[in-house]
């Protein structure tokens, strides 16, 4: 049986944002990219991840409902390290793909950066394993 690895279907050089990004910035980059997930990265380092789940469940909506204005001056001000996962579990390149898969299922995770020591090299996602099964099974 042939052998798949992580490199064979990750997404090389994922966008990446620092955890001073603002919440609306964020969200524009997520949406004008059509991506769901942002790895975040200060000096190098990864320290997070932050989704569009995220900004959508942290996001104090009742502020919308009492002053747009005011809630909206907010958010400007609100870096994403506010409502970003923090300690991300990881896979490496050359992790075979049914691991990473079975890793992601058991820590219910849907996003793994992909690191090559501490760079961050790329990130693999359900969508990921969801385009390697269909190609695989062709």
């Amino acid at each position: 049986m042939e052998s798949h690895r992580v490199k064979d279907w990750m997404t090389k050089n994922p966008i990446t944002v620092s955890s001073s990004v603002t919440i609306p910035d964020a969200y524009w980059l997520m949406i004008n990219n059509k991506i769901r997930r942002l790895l975040v990265v200060d000096d190098g380092k990864l320290v997070g991840i932050v989704t569009i789940e995220d900004l959508r469940q942290k996001i104090p909506f009742t502020t919308f409902a009492i002053d747009a204005v005011k809630a909206s001056d907010i958010l400007s001000r609100c870096p994403v390290r506010q409502v970003m996962s923090t300690e991300p579990k990881t896979t490496t390149p050359d992790t075979q793909l049914i691991e990473a898969a079975q890793f992601m299922l058991e820590q219910k995770i849907s996003t793994l950066p992909v690191m090559e020591g501490k760079q961050v090299v790329g990130i693999i996602t359900e969508g990921d394993f969801f385009r390697a099964f269909v190609e695989l099974m062709k």
